[in-house]
């Protein structure tokens, strides 16, 4: 599952396979860009927002994708077989001579000026693996609706940019508070936000996502994915269900020990 860690690996490996060389091949397949062609462009830098990728070429426009829930970015060699999916997922080819990125399922893709980046990022928080990265504004933006569920401000990339449903699941049992408990139930916000960083960093170069100080494939997360199965701290079962009220069995689905995390 995308979030801050996976789409910052995936902005330096597509940095370092497409910046500084010109596209030989540019292919947007969505309705509203059917026509826009970067080929002959230089791209100039990929970059990580939050959970947002920004692809700037030359003449100041900016590709942004977001990966959300099932999107990604693959690299291939020339004359490598595409792996990613079939071929009506494909939403994206970016080309050049050594290097071919292809863009599978995802959801957002849009061409916009350079210089109007803010307008699809300028509304996220701190960015917890970005070069803005503060932590007491963080905190300060979690804390500023007390009364908010714990889970949702965590989602919210208003608060921190780069938080997913992994992450929401794991930092709230690292709190020791139910992601249903309110803000204002955490004992200690600002050791909150620095797990937040630490995990993130941590895991921003691993394949395999880990937050706990195990390495077996079945331990490597606290509570996330181990729903009806023991709470590897406490050993009651670990609950699952959405994480708002009315939203759909799979959507935003959290993650909590009863025991280890009281109070909602």
């Amino acid at each position: 599952m995308p979030e801050g860690d996976t789409v910052w690996r995936t902005a330096r490996l597509l940095h370092e396979a497409l910046a500084g060389r010109r596209l030989t091949r540019c292919d947007l397949r969505v309705p509203r860009l059917a026509t826009a062609d970067l080929t002959g462009r230089e791209v100039t830098a990929v970059v990580p927002r939050g959970k947002h990728l920004l692809a700037r070429v030359e003449g100041g426009l900016t590709l942004h994708s977001h990966l959300r829930m099932e999107g990604a970015w693959a690299l291939y060699a020339p004359g490598e077989s595409w792996r990613g999916g079939p071929g009506h997922q494909i939403r994206a080819v970016l080309g050049n001579a050594e290097r071919t990125a292809v863009g599978y399922r995802l959801p957002v893709l849009e061409l916009l000026r350079t210089a109007a980046e803010d307008r699809v990022v300028g509304h996220l928080g701190p960015d917890l693996l970005g070069p803005d990265w503060d932590p007491a504004e963080a905190e300060r933006r979690l804390l500023a609706d007390p009364a908010r569920p714990l889970g949702e401000a965590l989602l919210d990339q208003r608060n921190l940019a780069g938080i997913g449903n992994v992450y929401k699941s794991e930092l709230c049992f690292l709190a020791g508070v139910s992601p249903y408990a309110p803000v204002s139930a955490l004992p200690e916000p600002g050791r909150l936000v620095a797990a937040a960083r630490r995990l993130l960093v941590a895991n921003r170069d691993r394949v395999a996502r880990t937050t706990t100080p195990s390495r077996r494939p079945d331990r490597r997360l606290w509570v996330y994915g181990r729903g009806g199965r023991p709470c590897l701290r406490c050993g009651t079962a670990v609950r699952r269900r959405a994480q708002e009220e009315g939203a759909a069995a799979d959507d935003r689905v959290t993650y909590w020990c009863p025991r280890c995390q009281p109070g909602g």
